[in-house]
């Protein structure tokens, strides 16, 4: 749990942060609520939907990681499931801005790494640029996506970004979030590169054909996954190294204790993400070794 997420309560309506703390400090709480308890919470404090969602956003904000712009944005995503799940923008110190992760990203992927195959809407604190409106272009449930900002009304993301360009121009029907499976083996022994590859058959990649994954260990041995989420636009895609990292922020732990990067990614394919891998895990920690696998 990070003690910023306990600090934001402040921020909160009193009724709200009352009956949202014994959440938060739960052991189990990993930066989701359930269905059940939005709904309690919807009973306890007499708000709508929406309002509920907008209040809750200084929570997904408090785990924003911004020592280069002080920016810090929070999303809210709701999975088919009815799950919710919280997200934040995460920049690195010394790594190109590319690398930088948006709180409409983080929100998705950490959906995406529990299981998720659809959003139903997104909540974010502050309006989503264009980057991020294309990146939610390729979600399975793109058509049916609603975007709720602060204080204002509802919108599809098809009216954030009329005539859009997707998947469906290039020829693409599995769109990001889709179940599939590529069916990557790996012979090594090691625990997190079997992990890594595990990611790599979750990958969404249509047009590169770079079916990649990458897993974490942290200092206490917690693992967490991350896999490729390519984009028709291309430059919106998301590493699979900033998926794990987002899984490894939102579950409470702070970058500093990643100990061991594992990255496994499809040998033949168009492109590559070893070297930008290796560049953001240098600006994070010199010294924590990555091991490679192509396949």
């Amino acid at each position: 749990m990070h003690t910023k997420v306990m600090d934001a309560l402040g921020a909160l309506p009193a009724d709200l942060a009352s009956a949202i703390k014994p959440v938060l400090e739960s052991e189990t709480f990993d930066a989701t609520l359930s269905s059940e308890v939005f709904t309690q919470l919807l009973s306890q404090t007499q708000m709508t939907d929406s309002e509920l969602r907008v209040a809750l956003l200084p929570l997904a904000a408090a785990y924003s990681v911004a020592p280069i712009s002080n920016f810090y944005v929070g999303a809210i995503v709701r999975g088919l499931s009815g799950t919710l799940y919280f997200g934040a923008n995460m920049e690195f110190v010394g790594a190109c801005l590319s690398q930088t992760i948006h709180a409409e990203q983080s929100a998705i992927s950490h959906a995406w790494v529990k299981g998720e195959t659809g959003i139903k809407d997104i909540t974010i604190n502050y309006s989503p640029c264009g980057h991020c409106r294309q990146f939610m272009n390729e979600l399975t449930t793109a058509n049916e996506l609603v975007v709720q900002l602060p204080e204002r009304a509802e919108k599809t993301l098809q009216e954030y970004l009329p005539e859009s360009f997707g998947p469906a121009d290039l020829n693409i029907t599995d769109a990001l979030l889709s179940t599939v499976n590529h069916g990557m083996t790996t012979e090594a022994d090691e625990a997190l590169v079997k992990l890594a590859c595990q990611a790599a058959n979750r990958a969404h990649a249509p047009y590169t054909k770079n079916f990649s994954g990458v897993a974490l260990k942290a200092n206490n041995g917690q693992t967490f996954i991350g896999m490729y989420a390519e984009n028709a636009a291309f430059n919106p895609s998301l590493p699979p190294l900033q998926v794990a990292l987002v899984n490894m922020n939102m579950a409470g732990y702070l970058l500093s204790e990643i100990t061991e990067v594992a990255l496994v990614e499809k040998a033949d394919s168009t492109i590559s993400h070893l070297s930008d891998t290796q560049t953001t895990l240098e600006a994070l920690n010199p010294d924590v070794p990555l091991t490679y696998v192509a396949i």
